[in-house]
């Protein structure tokens, strides 16, 4: 590694990549991003694919929605085994990773490694505060906090209350305190630190070695202080590929969902039958409207879609926290706060934990799920977090979506509680997971507008990663570049849809749960050893000196 100054000349291409601004430790590599693709022009259709990476995760993928299509009944219950057999046997390597992570990031915030910027000393941010939360808030969990904001607290409240087989931590039988603030923690768990911790790292590591050492904008380059020049052959296209297919698979779970929750909620409002014909036409028109933001670009599509987001969920949030039980919201928060810091170790345990339930069918399900979304999520981050240092890159990105997932999980959730509790209303409890939503919002006024925009946002959110989503797996398999042709994310976008149908009428959600979980596996172990990398990458870097003191005269 040497260091290079600013405006001198690179080594190598950094095709879409701009240069470090100023002094920064490049790799020296012969490399050029880009020298293993195809480039070409066939049918009018300008293609820039790097040959191998391309190659084998566009047919696999392809086969396996031949296959899922072509056996449906025969594919639902293998599908659901391995979700199975996974989270029975190895649901301790998921926690025991996570928890990884958050350390992590708790050592880099605290460390003098937290003042290198990504970019170079003298990067400059490209989005203000507010759009650049708006982007990685709605890529990380936007579909995700509509479908379990109200179903999952409730659940767990229940099941503490109950002392169910799914009870965190054992539960809290007959006390509703305890169960409130025990299925709280329990929720706010899966939607904290922990998962933004892995989407840190690997945002981290990302913008790291690419806007800082000159690598191209691919998973392979996060290894290249461990395996050096080798990440140009098959470890680095294994680890692509490998890449791509957590990204596909966890995109399809999240569009799955939204989907599924969609279509229910457009047959409880207006009786259009929920089907899986209209979860597979809801699919088709929303990939339909993806491939318009697609075609917009980052600033015009993907930017704009997040303020939209950001703005039509402040407003379900504000109306439920003005309709909805509005004291106990606002004490909750901090309460659920302190709940979380308190029962956060025990819940974060991965050895010899008695509440296999909880842990086995919630955590380690959603934890293989965040993982699998971690290549496209953190790509995305890296890739409009130039200019930030690490420490207030990870401090954002790790706090801000904590406590907006804190504020939403207690308003929705806690609503739906306050329903039960002291309105005798047993509506939500009963309802099916992706209706709970609309069965909560139909006790409070003005319920169709709600509901309607509750739908509307689970489409915009749909919308959002799907386009996110084609732009990180085309930069993959482009081989790092960040600017090749929109042709290669229409496909992707297409892909996204056929995978989504597929495991939709393959396996329903169970099947989107095991095929997220069977892809999180491999790529958590390629996480945790990435760490390592992450480490030793900063550790090369210029760091930015502290302001010297001027005495006082």
């Amino acid at each position: 590694m040497t260091k290079q100054p600013k405006d001198a000349a690179q080594p190598g291409s950094r095709e879409g990549i701009r240069s470090p601004d100023g002094e920064t430790t490049l790799i020296n590599t012969d490399y050029v991003i880009g020298q293993d693709n195809v480039s070409t022009r066939a049918f009018g259709i300008n293609v820039d694919l790097h040959g191998k990476v391309f190659t084998v995760s566009s047919l696999v993928i392809l086969a396996f929605v031949f296959l899922v299509l072509a056996f449906q009944n025969e594919v639902e219950p293998v599908l659901n085994g391995v979700r199975d057999w996974l989270t029975g046997n190895l649901t301790w390597v998921f926690l025991l990773a996570a928890d990884i992570f958050v350390l992590v990031c708790i050592g880099l915030i605290f460390s003098p490694l937290g003042r290198i910027r990504l970019g170079g000393p003298d990067a400059k941010p490209d989005y203000s505060y507010f759009g650049w939360f708006a982007m990685l808030f709605a890529a990380g969990m936007g579909i995700g906090l509509v479908f379990y904001g109200v179903s999952e607290p409730m659940s767990h409240f229940d099941s503490s209350l109950n002392g169910s087989a799914y009870a965190p931590l054992g539960g809290a039988k007959g006390d509703e305190a305890a169960a409130l603030s025990l299925g709280m923690a329990a929720t706010i768990y899966h939607w904290g630190l922990h998962p933004w911790a892995a989407y840190s790292l690997v945002a981290l590591a990302l913008a790291l070695f690419s806007f800082n050492k000159g690598l191209p904008l691919t998973m392979r380059a996060v290894f290249y202080p461990i395996l050096g020049e080798r990440i140009w052959g098959w470890p680095g296209h294994c680890i692509d590929i490998l890449a791509v297919f957590s990204t596909l698979f966890g995109l399809a779970t999240s569009l799955g969902f939204g989907a599924a929750q969609a279509s229910a909620g457009l047959h409880y409002l207006f009786g259009i039958p929920n089907t899986n014909t209209t979860m597979t036409l809801l699919i088709f028109a929303i990939t339909g409207i993806a491939l318009i933001s697609v075609l917009s670009g980052l600033d015009k599509g993907v930017q704009r879609l997040s303020m939209i987001n950001m703005g039509l969920a402040f407003l379900l949030l504000l109306f439920v926290l003005i309709v909805g039980p509005t004291r106990m919201i606002a004490t909750d928060f901090f309460t659920n706060i302190g709940s979380y810091l308190e029962y956060m170790p025990a819940l974060s345990m991965p050895f010899d934990r008695a509440d296999e339930g909880y842990s086995q069918a919630w955590t380690a399900v959603y934890w293989a799920w965040w993982i699998s979304w971690s290549p496209f999520v953190g790509m995305f981050i890296a890739r409009v977090s130039r200019g930030r240092t690490v420490r207030e890159f990870l401090i954002s990105v790790m706090l801000v979506p904590t406590l907006v997932s804190i504020l939403w999980m207690t308003a929705f959730g806690e609503t739906a509680i306050h329903q039960q509790l002291f309105d005798g209303f047993q509506g939500v409890q009963n309802a099916a997971l992706e209706l709970k939503l609309f069965v909560m919002l139909d006790q409070l006024p003005l319920s169709t507008i709600t509901s309607v925009l509750g739908i509307v946002l689970v489409i915009v959110f749909f919308v959002t990663s799907s386009d996110s989503g084609s732009l990180v797996i085309d930069s993959i398999t482009a081989g790092g570049k960040v600017d090749a042709p929109t042709s290669q994310r229409v496909f992707w976008c297409l892909i996204e849809g056929a995978i989504a149908i597929a495991l939709l009428l393959g396996g329903g959600l169970g099947g989107l749960q095991a095929a997220a979980v069977s892809t999180g596996l491999p790529f958590t172990i390629v996480l945790v050893v990435a760490c390592y990398g992450i480490v030793r990458g900063l550790m090369t870097e210029p760091r930015q000196r502290k302001a010297a003191r001027v005495p006082a005269s």
